[in-house]
């Protein structure tokens, strides 16, 4: 499982095919690729991590991220922000032979989706219905994000 997160001002999700849109203020995007043989042990510690990632600063209005000792300290839970979670097979493609990118390490769609919805489920758990939000599972979107820093981090299970 990888998660690609990013501190955010605000983002969004629109999917004109389903009529479909979410949108967040100050938080994270996390970009959500889940991979062949993942758990729901690499739901739960993905999730935490993202929960905790300490990418945020309570001196800072603007968004450089650090406090008065030039360090982020605090979390999104911290900082009262929001989370936009989209699924994203893409971040498992291979692109090391030939110019097309290769997926075949992506979990297979049913597995991906079921491992997708409790990572979103576990965050809401974690920080709050109210502050989660998604795109939807497998769909054709349109994702504007304004990353904030920029900060980008990848966070991915242990082993």
């Amino acid at each position: 499982m990888r998660a690609l997160v990013q501190r955010v001002s605000e983002a969004s999700v629109e999917i004109k095919s389903e009529n479909y849109s979410a949108s967040i203020g100050k938080g994270m995007v996390i970009l959500l690729g889940v991979k062949d043989g993942d758990t729901e042990n690499d739901v739960a510690f993905v999730a935490d991590k993202c929960s905790n990632l300490r990418i945020f600063s309570r001196r800072d209005p603007i968004g450089t991220g650090e406090d008065e000792n030039e360090k982020m300290n605090l979390s999104v839970k911290d900082v009262d922000g929001e989370v936009l979670v989209i699924s994203q097979f893409t971040l498992y493609g291979d692109a090391r032979k030939g110019n097309r990118p290769n997926f075949t390490d992506a979990a297979k769609p049913q597995l991906a989706e079921e491992l997708y919805n409790k990572f979103v489920d576990r965050l809401k758990q974690n920080l709050g219905s109210d502050k989660v939000k998604s795109g939807i599972f497998a769909a054709m979107m349109l994702v504007k994000i304004f990353n904030d820093g920029p900060v980008t981090i990848l966070v991915e299970p242990k082993t």
